[in-house]
């Protein structure tokens, strides 16, 4: 088993009322660039409340990040800044004995853990890719889809072309 690129094991036995606030490091962000396929990951870092509840974890706080992606459409460098409030719970791992099963919503964002530990890390880790705009376009976007041919300047279909004749008739 890999270890991941941004982790950081807590065993719940150490949770007090303080909050957790964790760091990324230079390599710790340029190896999760490469593993979302970003320019860079300038800036990592989130605070968050621990809360125990039984054997699970409920985890509620901040991650905040500086990025740079490729603009989905130009390809050129587009910094951005993320700011996502994030919740999640860590469960007990359990054996599954249903092949098919149904669930619920707050089953969602559950993260199995075995033992006493669990991966905050890595939870932020996963947090920060669901928080990146996987389209996100630049200034330069709508030059580069003129250039490619993807853009007509021309009204298409009929509705497009009627409305704009009626509109030049005004």
């Amino acid at each position: 088993m890999t270890v991941p690129e941004f982790s950081r094991p807590f065993d719940r036995r150490q949770i007090t009322d303080k909050p957790v606030t964790l760091s990324a490091g230079e390599a710790e962000m340029a190896a999760l660039a490469e593993r979302f396929g970003l320019v860079a990951v300038k800036r990592l870092e989130v605070e968050l409340r621990l809360q125990p509840e039984g054997e699970a974890v409920d985890v509620a706080g901040t991650l905040s990040a500086d990025i740079v992606q490729s603009c989905a459409i130009s390809g050129d460098d587009l910094p951005a800044k993320i700011e996502e409030e994030i919740a999640f719970r860590f469960v007990p791992d359990r054996i599954i004995e249903d092949k098919e099963i149904e669930l619920e919503e707050e089953d969602l964002d559950e993260i199995p853990y075995s033992g006493t530990s669990f991966d905050l890390g890595e939870a932020m880790a996963q947090s920060l890719a669901l928080a990146i705009d996987p389209y996100a376009t630049g200034p330069n976007a709508d030059e580069a889809r003129k250039e490619a041919g993807l853009v007509n300047a021309e009204p298409q279909g009929k509705m497009a072309q009627a409305l704009a004749a009626a509109l030049k008739k005004d």
